[in-house]
Parts: structure tokens; C-alpha cells; sequence
């Protein structure tokens, strides 16, 4: 397909030659190279995402960490969780024995507790 375009003159007018179609068709030969370049499905692959890990974010901070990792290696790390859920059991136990003597609810109750356990991991308890 020949398309030629040609244009002269400004202040006259515009003359112009447009020999051709506003169109596109691609016909024989061109039309086939191109249908067989253009995959005719797309594979879309699911995203990779990794494992989530159950690490703590506070490893390593607080005041007390050094001797929290020191201790969970020596005494193993399922002892240590053990020793760990109680110490947590009974603390929450003085929290709850310390709302009833002082009449707080169990709204106040579980905010203190919640706040206990914020300390605990800026301390580094929960490292």
C-alpha cells in the first residue's frame, strides 16, 4: 500500500495530495506474520508471596532482651514458651485481683492488661 502526503504553501491555503485510505488493512502475507506473532492467550501467574513468619519485631530491643534470648537458649525455646505463659497467666491474674479491689471494670481490666503487654515488649520481656 503506497500512502503519499504532500503540502504547500501557508498564506494561499493548503494544497494537498493524499493518495491512499484513512484505513488500515493489512491483507495476505503481512496479516498472517502478524496473527502469528500475537500470542492468542496470556498466562497472568498468581503473585509471589512469601511465607509469613512468626518472628517477633522487638527481637533483640528492650532492656531486658539480652537476658531473655540468653535464657530461652539455654533452657530451650518450648521451656521457655511454657515458662513464658505462666509468668503472663499470673501477671494477668495481680492485674484482674488488682481491678477488683479497686472497682475498675472489664473494659479498664483488658486496657491494663494490653498495656502491660506493650511494657513488657519495650522492655524487651518478649524478645
Amino acid at each position: 500500500m503506497a500512502t503519499s502526503i504532500s503540502a504547500t504553501g501557508f498564506k494561499g491555503g493548503l494544497c494537498s495530495s493524499f493518495h491512499g485510505s484513512w484505513g488500515t488493512s493489512i491483507v495476505g502475507e503481512d496479516y498472517t506474520m502478524l496473527a502469528k506473532s500475537v500470542p492468542t492467550w496470556i498466562r497472568v501467574a498468581k503473585p509471589i508471596r512469601s511465607q509469613p513468619m512468626m518472628k517477633n519485631v522487638n527481637e533483640g530491643k528492650g532492656l531486658f532482651a539480652p537476658v531473655v534470648v540468653i535464657t530461652r537458649n539455654i533452657i530451650g525455646k518450648k521451656p521457655f514458651n511454657q515458662l513464658r505463659g505462666k509468668a503472663i497467666a499470673l501477671h494477668s491474674q495481680v492485674i484482674t485481683e488488682f481491678c477488683k479491689s479497686i472497682g475498675a471494670d472489664a473494659k479498664q481490666r483488658q486496657g491494663l492488661i494490653r498495656l502491660a503487654k506493650k511494657n513488657g515488649e519495650r522492655l524487651g520481656f518478649l524478645a
